[in-house]
């Protein structure tokens, strides 16, 4: 995603972020834009291990009934 901007895109988008939020406010937008991809993956994960749990609950029931 970001292999096409390089050093120069990237120098260029902090500068652009420190102009506009300013240099007392940037790290409180930097935790924020943390805590969000923090709960963001936690809510992904805990998507998938229930998906997963499902699929195992229902494939043994399969099991179960041609087992009967």
């Amino acid at each position: 995603m970001f292999s096409n901007i390089g050093v120069p895109g990237l120098i260029l988008i902090l500068v652009l972020a420190l102009i506009i939020f300013g240099p007392k406010k940037l790290p409180e937008v930097g935790r924020a834009v943390g805590q969000t991809l923090k709960e963001f993956k936690k809510s992904a994960r805990e998507l998938t291990s229930d998906a997963i749990e499902d699929v195992k609950k229902e494939t043994k029931d399969v099991s179960d009934t041609f087992t009967k």
